[in-house]
Order: structure tokens, then C-alpha cells, then sequence
């Protein structure tokens, strides 16, 4: 079964709220957990936390997260969760120009719940998929320790973060990998349509398309590429994370294009070197 970390008032929409641990196999058998039986959960291991993006209720988001776990290769001495937080009721454009306050929300009562309830794990890392970028880098700027990990798929926050407004973030994470693709139109189109409606996104060159389009300007410090999914592979927004329904097909799961995606995680993860894109 699977631990999510439930950051939201309601299952759909609703606002941020103090973090309650949640474990169950689908959206139906969700069961709440003490903190005393999650502090004895991950002591003395490693654990990884999956991130989902915008426009995602919680059902889409326990289905979604939930078919990830297994595909992360994650061991005995690994505790996954997924963070469950309310961006959903957004209009399902990037959210830029507002700043995302749910996002930065939410990234800080999950680093307040990792110094808080969690001291005793080994490690930190993190996995998000479009506006959850924002969520992660919010919550490792804030850790009282170094991220050991940190793979930021579809990124939809400025393709300067690591460099700019989440330079600290970045400063406390050991690795930090990046997955883009110019076939992501959702990234690609709301941006220059933030853009339009507010004078802080600047309007050079360099960073529109945002993080997840084109990846970062250039490699630095703990970036490691290859970053850019080749665009004969034609990966949209959509593509990164397991399917956010109640039913899949096993039978085409193998040759699905989130199995690729899944392993750049594992690998991130590991601290392997990253085979693909």
C-alpha cells in the first residue's frame, strides 16, 4: 500500500492545511496514520517524496502517485509518499503570474513536516511533475539538511529557478536532474499567456517556454544532463506520470511513454547516469 502525505482541505479544490498521513492501495481504501507510526516508518531509511502537478484532484493524484511507487525500483530501506496538495481548482493554465501561493504553501508544511516528524530518516528526495516543481524546491529551500535527490519533470516555473529565484534550493540538494520536452505545448503556450497578463515574467528569450520546455539555460553545478527529450519522441505534458484513472490496460503499460520517464526517476534516484532521453 501506498503513504500519501494529504495537504488539502477537500478532495476536490479546497485550500492548504496541515499535513495528514494517509495509506491504501486506491482513492476508496485511504486510511489515515498517526505520526508516531510514520516517525517509526522512516527511521534509519531513505525516503522519496512524488509530487503531482496542477489540475489534479486527489483521486487523480492517489492513482497517479500510487502507480509510480512500484516503477521507482525502491528497496526495503526506501519509504515513498505521495504529496496530495490542492492545485486543482486553478484554471488549468500555468499559474505564474500569481505565484502559485498554494504551491509555496504547500512546499513549506511539507519541509516543516520533514524537520519536524520525520528527523529521524536517513534521507530526502523528490520527484514532482509540472507545477509540483514549485511544491519541491519551496520545501528543500526550507530542509535543515541537503536533498539527496531532486528530478523536476515538465517543470512549469521558470527556466532559470535553479539560478534565480530558487538558487538556495538548489544550493541544498546534492543532484538535481531535469526532464523537458519542446513537444509539452501546455508549457510551452501558458507561459507567453502569463506572460501577457503580468509584467514580472520577463519577456527574454532565454527563459520562456519555462523549465520544462526547454530545460535549463546551461549546466550548473549539481544539474546533471541530458535533460531534453528528443522531439521525434513527441512527449506532452500528459506523458511523464502513470495514467490519473481508475483503470489501465497491463498489457500496453510496458510499451507506455511514462515507463521511459520512470526510469530517468530511478535512475535520478540512485544516483545512476541517465541513459535516456
Amino acid at each position: 500500500m501506498t503513504l500519501y502525505i494529504r495537504l488539502r482541505s477537500r478532495e476536490v479544490g479546497g485550500s492548504v492545511v496541515d499535513p495528514r498521513v494517509l495509506e491504501g492501495d486506491d482513492p476508496q481504501s485511504l486510511r489515515e496514520r498517526s505520526m508516531l507510526d510514520i516517525r517509526h516508518r522512516v527511521a534509519g531509511r531513505s525516503v522519496v517524496f512524488g509530487v503531482h502537478g496542477f489540475n489534479v484532484n486527489q483521486r487523480e493524484g492517489v492513482w497517479a502517485l500510487g502507480r509510480l511507487e512500484p516503477l521507482l525500483g525502491l528497496g526495503e530501506s526506501d519509504v515513498f509518499f505521495g504529496v496530495l496538495w490542492p492545485g486543482d481548482f486553478w484554471v488549468p493554465v500555468i499559474n505564474y503570474p500569481f505565484e502559485g501561493s498554494d504551491a509555496r504553501d504547500s512546499g513549506r508544511r511539507l519541509a516543516a513536516l520533514c524537520r519536524a516528524e520525520l528527523t529521524e530518516a536517513a534521507s530526502f528526495s523528490f520527484i514532482s511533475h509540472s507545477l509540483g516543481a514549485r511544491v519541491v524546491l519551496e520545501a528543500v529551500r526550507r530542509l535543515d539538511r541537503k536533498a539527496r535527490a531532486v528530478c523536476l519533470t515538465a517543470g512549469a516555473i521558470d527556466r532559470d529557478c535553479l539560478t534565480k529565484e530558487y538558487k538556495d534550493a538548489f544550493e541544498n540538494a546534492e543532484l538535481v536532474t531535469v526532464l523537458a520536452s519542446r513537444s509539452d505545448r501546455v508549457v510551452q503556450l501558458a507561459f507567453p499567456l502569463g506572460d501577457f497578463f503580468s509584467d514580472l515574467f520577463r519577456r527574454s528569450q532565454d527563459v520562456r517556454g519555462g523549465l520544462g520546455y526547454n530545460g535549463p539555460p546551461r549546466p550548473v553545478g549539481a544539474t546533471v544532463p541530458p535533460w531534453q527529450i528528443p522531439d521525434a519522441a513527441d512527449y506532452g505534458h500528459g506523458d511523464y506520470l502513470p495514467p490519473s484513472t481508475p483503470a489501465i490496460d497491463p498489457e500496453r503499460q510496458q510499451k507506455a511513454k511514462w515507463m521511459q520517464p520512470a526510469g530517468f526517476m530511478r535512475r535520478t534516484l540512485r544516483g545512476e547516469r541517465q541513459t535516456w532521453p
